[in-house]
């Protein structure tokens, strides 16, 4: 069964609004828009700003649409199922999972009978021909993420085709699809395989150096480049945050992919000089030296994969290894691949009192805006999604980041290096006349201070702390020396910040979890047992662990008037409890708190909730 159906689009707009201007009125497309609530008249004032920019540049033309995804980073899927709806554009709806064999060979037949210049073109304007309609066979049902796109039409020329119908195909639903009908290959790893095994024991010098003449021979070898090339390419298909390279002895280097959080071996290299591999890793990135062993080293390399210019932050460090004659270094590869960033906060995890107060909290025009909890708990995406809600053409965003890790669209990022560190450019930043300020880290008082001016002198400023929950931020700071009124009257939020994994589709319902298992983990059996709990299975789409993907759980700080009066009263130390109290009665919720709803809610599993946050 092939689960395709079509939602038919209907223009159904009446103006008759004396409320709005004439220009709006105009532009029916946006009074609908606005009337649902989904843009407000500041955006509109922007877009149609934007869209008139664009005209007198020369740019080229974009709708108002277009704009709204592009220009003011609202959800694609969001605005086009409107644009679908009001133009009377059929919307594709399929249901993946259920998908015939059929279906997926009819679509790559009538992709096999275009040109690889014409597939080039569907793939650009991210289009597809579905299939011939079923009352007309000589009508060709095409589905497009953009409807409204003029290229859509010239491209349609070329299909040779007597009738056709455009439809809107959703972003997520095309991705899917492309998988299927067009699996990338992985060049690098064919080409290692065509060439096999062309390694031999390594031979080493004397005792505590490397033969530099034998290693150059190691080095050159194709295969490694290709293995290293490869390993770039499937990190990033894979969804892996960070590529391990890790030397395991003096002929043998284990190369893991983080994902959802976890190490997975991906290839044992054996009969190999770890060295060598080091090697032609510094070789084919910038900022390393090859010949530098004894310290560690930070480099950079992009490469364009499947498209998409794809950044890697490289990390070097020398170990220790059993055998002295071997100089062992450990390299872990950040993937930074900016189609990952998030900018619905939604999207991230933000559910109930922690979304609204957030909200809340980065629509003041000041205040600072503080994340917290250890290294690799999602704070930067956070705050990366956070900037996206603020950032329009009429203020000025600076961030301090060190390193930086995605590029944002309208925020001028200062560049740290030798001659500008950390302290440096946020003292410069105060004189760059800035409206929207993010300190990537208040890492001791002197940065605290900057943050903290900047929050009382009209600037929204966001940044991060170390911290394992939210009140504990306040006692930080106070420890540090910044001032209580100083406290008081600069924070908008605290939100502390942890990351479960989301369950596979491959999920099960379980049924090991009787009375005894509630009261062991200190939950009511009555309540829990009105909901339906799943455990992982494991799959080959989540690699076998039960788990794809991860999402944030929060427990957020709003500072009210209570506890700000609660700051303002610390004598030696910030009442952290009495903090926590207020908090918890204007509806914020722990870390395992907000962890649980997601297991009632059937998002992830009770065991995956109490692993990764602290008994309250």
């Amino acid at each position: 069964m092939n689960n395709i159906s079509f939602i038919e689009g209907k223009i159904d707009i009446k103006i008759n609004d004396e409320d709005y201007s004439q220009e709006l009125v105009g532009n029916k497309l946006a009074y609908l828009l606005l009337k649902k609530g989904i843009i407000d008249t500041n955006t509109v004032n922007k877009a149609i700003f934007l869209k008139q920019k664009y005209s007198q540049d020369g740019k080229g033309r974009k709708n108002l649409a277009q704009i709204l995804v592009q220009d003011l980073n609202f959800d694609h899927d969001l605005i086009f199922r409107e644009v679908a709806s009001f133009y009377a554009f059929r919307t594709v709806d399929i249901d993946i999972k259920n998908l015939s064999e059929s279906f997926i060979t009819d679509i790559r037949n009538l992709l096999d009978t275009y040109d690889i210049e014409l597939k080039k073109l569907l793939l650009h304007v991210k289009m597809l021909p579905l299939m011939f309609d079923i009352n007309n066979k000589n009508k060709l049902i095409i589905g497009a993420i953009d409807p409204t796109d003029k290229e859509i039409l010239r491209i349609i020329q070329r299909l040779n085709v007597e009738r056709y119908e455009i439809t809107y195909l959703p972003p997520a639903v095309y991705e899917k699809l492309i998988e299927i009908l067009i699996p990338p290959e992985n060049e690098y790893l064919i080409n290692l395989e065509k060439l096999g095994n062309q390694y031999e024991a390594p031979i080493t010098g004397s005792e505590g150096s490397v033969d530099e003449s034998l290693l150059e021979i190691e080095i050159n070898k194709s295969a490694l480049i290709n293995l290293f090339e490869g390993a770039l390419i499937e990190g990033v298909r894979k969804g892996a945050s960070d590529i391990h390279f890790l030397p395991e002895s003096s002929t043998d280097t284990l190369i893991n992919f983080r994902v959802d959080g976890k190490l997975l071996l991906w290839h044992r290299q054996q009969n190999t000089m770890p060295e060598a591999i080091i090697a032609v890793v510094k070789d084919r990135a910038r900022g390393l030296d090859r010949f530098e062993r004894e310290s560690g080293q930070d480099g950079f390399i992009q490469r364009e994969i499947d498209g998409h210019i794809i950044r890697f932050r490289v990390s070097i460090i020398p170990i220790a290894g059993n055998e002295i004659k071997n100089k062992f270094e450990s390299i872990v590869i950040r993937i930074l691949d900016d189609r990952k960033v998030i900018k619905d906060l939604g999207a991230l995890g933000f559910a109930g009192y922690a979304l609204t107060s957030f909200q809340k909290s980065i629509s003041n025009p000041q205040g600072l805006i503080i994340l917290t909890g250890p290294t690799g708990c999602g704070k930067s995406t956070t705050l990366q999604a956070a900037l996206h809600q603020v950032i329009n053409p009429s203020v000025n965003v600076i961030t301090v980041e060190d390193p930086i890790e995605y590029i944002i669209k309208g925020a001028r990022q200062v560049k740290l290096g030798h001659k500008l560190d950390f302290e440096h450019a946020l003292r410069y930043i105060l004189r760059h006349d800035p409206d929207i300020v993010l300190v990537g880290e208040m890492r001791d008082k002197e940065t605290a201070d900057i943050a903290i001016k900047l929050a009382n002198t009209g600037h929204l400023t966001f940044s991060t702390l170390h911290t394992n929950d939210a009140p504990s931020a306040i006692s930080r700071l106070y420890k540090m020396g910044i001032e209580p009124f100083l406290l008081a009257n600069a924070i908008n939020i605290i939100v502390a910040q942890r990351l479960i994994r989301k369950l596979c589709e491959c999920k099960k319902k379980s049924g090991k979890h009787d009375e005894k298992y509630f009261k062991r983990l200190g939950l009511d059996p009555v309540e829990w047992k009105k909901y339906t709990l799943y455990e992982p299975v494991g799959c080959e789409k989540c690699l076998g662990s039960g788990f794809k993907g991860r999402m944030a759980v929060h427990e957020a700080v709003y500072i009210t008037k209570e506890i700000a009066q609660i700051i303002l009263d610390a004598g030696d130390k910030i009442d952290e409890i009495s903090v926590r109290k207020a908090a918890r009665k204007d509806g914020s919720l722990t870390l395992r708190e907000a962890g649980l709803e997601r297991v009632k809610n059937g998002i992830t599993s009770l065991e995956e909730v109490f692993a990764s946050t602290m008994d309250d």
